[in-house]
């Protein structure tokens, strides 16, 4: 029987926390429940999720700084809970380097199926253990990088860099189409959907993170192309 997986919940809302964690349990995940950040950062070295929902209204630590602490030493998946529904809070959630945001209240399928959607981009192989005349499914490649959208790798000058699911889909959509210049709206519809639509800021923050990760090359680069958007553009 294949292990279940686990999932971290942070919320101070007692009840719902452990509703949050009957409908969890109910898909067969194995859940954990603390109500404050430093209990949070405690029990995730002990716990060991493979994700965390994680509300950032909480005591003392809040959630902004558990992301913060946690992403300095994981990329474990994590979705923020928050009551706040402003462009501010999702753009900071994303920028500290969150994968998902969703509000309160939510329907407790969409909250299962947002779960799923983030465990199944973030399991991955490691790019650098597979030689690059053995890299399957879909995947782009260039001197000194390639972003396996099946496995959900990137090798970038011969190591494996670690990386959350949106920033992989944005670098492997811009990729997938060198020199094409797509609008910050293009982008929005074709990596995070309808909802985030109006939200263009999201599209800044993670070409930022792109490029912090992956620099510019002397064959192609991130490129903005100003007053429109971006493009990955390869140089001849």
């Amino acid at each position: 029987m294949a292990e279940k997986q686990r999932i971290l919940i942070v919320d101070d809302d007692e009840n719902i926390a452990e509703l949050i964690s009957l409908y969890l349990i109910k898909e067969c995940f194995e859940t954990t429940t603390v109500h404050d950040g430093e209990a949070a950062l405690r029990v995730f070295s002990e716990f060991k999720p493979n994700l965390i929902l994680l509300d950032l209204m909480l005591p003392g630590i809040d959630g902004y700084q558990v992301c913060r602490e946690l992403r300095a030493t994981s990329q474990v998946p994590i979705i923020m809970l928050s009551a706040k529904g402003e462009i501010f809070d999702k753009v900071l959630g994303l920028e500290l380097g969150a994968d998902d945001y969703i509000i309160k209240p939510f329907d407790s399928k969409e909250l299962v199926a947002r779960v799923k959607a983030v465990l199944r981009r973030y399991h991955a192989v490691p790019a650098a253990s597979v030689p690059h005349s053995e890299q399957q499914g879909d995947y782009v490649e260039y001197p000194d990088l390639i972003v396996n959208l099946t496995n959900y790798s990137v090798t970038y000058r011969g190591r494996s860099v670690e990386m959350p699911p949106k920033e992989l889909e944005l670098l492997y959509f811009l990729a997938s189409s060198p020199n094409q210049v797509f609008t910050r709206e293009q982008l929005l519809d074709h990596i995070w959907g309808y909802e985030y639509i109006g939200d263009t800021r999201t599209v800044d923050v993670h070409i930022k993170r792109l490029r912090a990760k992956i620099k510019d090359h002397a064959n192609w680069s991130l490129t903005t192309v100003w007053g429109i958007g971006y493009k990955f553009e390869v140089k001849k």
